[in-house]
């Protein structure tokens, strides 16, 4: 590998690394690839007319189940690489529930880092349990997996963002699941000692 990083040249000096106690994982979405077992096991994934949403992924999950090392090399990849990659195996598509899961369980979770960035400017910021059910149901409509959670949750706090550090009064931003459906502003609650009422949901800021 180049000392610096980045591209390699003929005339650069590299450094030697010894590969034989890395691990290495490849990964990727592979748009197709279960045509190519299609055609090898016999099998159409799809069957005529219009196709079910949560069917066809359901079974296009099993059908790369049967993927083996020649459906990789008939899809494009050469064989030096293939070798190389002893252990193959497929993932199952994502369900709404494992939208959520990932929106709210792990360490580093989306609904966590917002909550923190909030806690920034002493507001907490609430996610409604229908809430997190609206998100996931619009990011598998995008059709990108979470991949889209960010860009949803970053669409529907923006203005809050903006506004929250000029008006200290409001403690409490909540995401309803009606703000998320019908793209509406979050609802703020304000300090008990602050005149005039809080913005209702939907209304611009």
């Amino acid at each position: 590998v180049p000392p610096q990083g980045g591209r390699k040249h003929p005339h650069q000096d590299f450094i030697q690394i010894n590969t034989t106690n890395i691990l290495f994982v490849c990964g990727g979405a592979f748009d197709g690839l279960e045509k190519v077992v299609e055609q090898r096991i016999g099998r159409r994934a799809i069957g005529f007319g219009a196709p079910n949403n949560k069917l066809e992924k359901r079974v296009v999950s099993e059908t790369l189940k049967h993927l083996q090392p020649q459906d990789l090399l008939k899809y494009g990849f050469i064989p030096e690489f293939i070798g190389r990659l002893p252990i193959i195996v497929t993932l199952h598509h994502l369900d709404q529930q494992d939208i959520v899961r990932i929106l709210t369980e792990p360490k580093n979770a989306l609904v966590k880092q917002y909550q923190k960035f909030f806690n920034l400017d002493n507001v907490e910021l609430v996610f409604e349990k229908g809430s997190l059910d609206a998100i996931a149901e619009l990011a598998l409509l995008r059709g990108t997996g979470a991949r889209a959670l960010k860009s949803i949750i970053e669409e529907s706090l923006l203005n809050s963002m903006f506004e929250i550090p000029s008006r200290p009064e409001i403690k409490r931003c909540i995401i309803s699941e009606r703000s998320i459906r019908d793209a509406l502003e979050p609802e703020f609650e304000l300090t008990e000692d602050t005149e005039g009422p809080a913005r209702a949901v939907g209304e611009s800021a």
